[in-house]
């Protein structure tokens, strides 16, 4: 089922965000006077096509990664001398520019309306109370403390475990202060903590912000007791069953779930013996850990799970925005979400962001199959993510991105007159391999990641 959620989630992802990108170039080139010959959603062979009145071709293509909106262009083909008012070099700059930036533009309103429904619909979300604070670390010299809750970060406010995450992936890579603000238990005063960040986290290729400042957030206690196995995990080939209850790993009593999960990922592919109570009985079970990922990365898998722990009420809470609030609430997450997007990419090329972190069909592919299977709005959040992703690297100034072709067009405003076929050309020859070589990066991360 996971597959097909992963397939139908992928398609309707692609066809959603790349259809909208290319109806911003379509609608205002209409609106511009120029004809367009081809709307395509796709590459390759077509399996659907129609014609509208305008004799403009719909194509959707057997290739689902990408489009295109082809428009009558003296460049690329012989135009009749009638046509010549509808051609693409001939409409002025500015509207050329408008042209351009219409596709992305297209995808930053798509998201916004993303985060419009999901502001509308609410979420629940879970508290950010500390459950635990690392001794010597970086909480820990600030006074950060068990029990209290965290109700900003850079002066953000932050209303759970997601918003704070997302307020520190912010600092990955920096040095200086992260001002964080606490509440304590049953206190009402808002308290600042200082945190000192130095080169925090920088070249890190799987960040854990909140893990990486010795934060554990707090959770309900989990027995652990078997729930589910994985058919091919080392639990299973054990003899491990649903129902049996983990006391001790190594000698040492395991009370809590949690406790198991951090003790088996400190110990890829090691040898280990759990103390098991089966059917009343006890006993010794010895079993190798598989690993998983790579480097610093790697860590210890079993291949057994929990049942879900309930949440109490009172570390959960109900976030939602009437029609009015939410759009500022939409328009923030889009501006906050864009800004980062372009300062993750900066911190890639300083190296303060492994590039490892770079993602590609593969881990787009498995994100929407997951989002899809979590419900219609974890699926919206993530459109909405993605939508924004592809507005701005097309904006970035590569010549073959939306963004090169505007470099191009706002030298020609300012020079009175175009660059030269010759150096347009050098530049187009730059940017395919830029992006082919991005693109080849990305691809390599998945397969890595698999």
């Amino acid at each position: 089922m996971s597959a097909l959620y992963m397939i139908v989630g992928t398609l309707v992802a692609l066809g959603v965000l790349v259809t909208f990108h290319e109806f911003g170039h379509f609608w205002v080139a209409r609106r511009c006077g120029v004809k367009v010959l081809r709307f395509s959603v796709g590459f390759g062979t077509p399996l659907l096509r129609w014609h509208d009145r305008h004799g403009t071709e719909f194509v959707v293509a057997a290739i689902p990664l990408g489009g295109y909106v082809r428009m009558l262009d003296e460049r690329e083909a012989e135009v009749p001398a009638e046509l010549l008012g509808q051609s693409f070099n001939r409409k002025p700059v500015g509207q050329r520019v408008a042209i351009v930036a219409a596709g992305p533009i297209a995808n930053f309103l798509l998201a916004l309306f993303f985060f419009w429904v999901l502001a509308m619909l609410g979420s629940q979300q879970v508290r950010p109370v500390i459950g635990s604070v690392a001794p010597d670390s970086i909480a820990a010299h600030a006074g950060l403390e068990s029990g209290q809750e965290i109700v900003s970060v850079d002066g953000e406010a932050v209303n759970g475990w997601s918003q704070v995450n997302l307020q520190l992936v912010r600092r990955l890579g920096e040095s200086g202060t992260l001002l964080v603000g606490v509440r304590d238990q049953g206190g009402s005063t808002e308290q600042p903590r200082e945190l000192h960040l130095n080169a925090w986290l920088k070249g890190a290729e799987e960040p854990d912000p909140i893990g990486a400042l010795g934060i554990t957030p707090w959770r309900p206690a989990i027995a652990p007791i078997i729930a589910e196995l994985d058919p091919k995990g080392p639990a299973q080939a054990a003899g491990l069953k649903v129902g049996d209850r983990l006391q001790a790993l190594d000698g040492q009593a395991l009370d809590d779930w949690q406790q198991l999960v951090e003790r088996v990922r400190k110990l890829p592919a090691e040898r280990i013996t759990l103390s098991v109570v089966s059917e009343g009985q006890v006993r010794e079970v010895s079993l190798t850990l598989a690993a998983r990922g790579e480097g610093e990365a790697r860590s210890g898998y079993l291949g057994a799970g929990v049942k879900a722990a309930e949440w109490p009420a009172e570390m959960l809470r109900e976030v939602s925005f009437g029609p009015v609030a939410a759009v500022g609430e939409a328009v923030a997450r889009t501006w906050s979400m864009s800004l980062l997007t372009l300062d993750s990419l900066k911190k890639m090329v300083l190296g303060e962001l492994s590039v490892k972190n770079l993602s590609g069909p593969i881990t787009i592919a498995k994100v929407a199959g997951a989002s899809a299977q979590s419900g219609v709005g974890d699926f919206l959040n993530f459109l909405a993510y993605l939508s924004i992703s592809l507005g701005v690297l097309n904006l970035l100034p590569i010549p073959v991105l939306d963004g090169g072709h505007l470099l191009f067009y706002l030298i020609e405003l300012a020079r009175g007159r175009p660059l030269s076929d010759r150096v347009q050309a050098w530049g187009v020859q730059i940017g395919i391999s830029l992006v082919v070589g991005v693109m080849l990066l990305a691809l390599v991360n998945d397969l890595s990641r698999l």
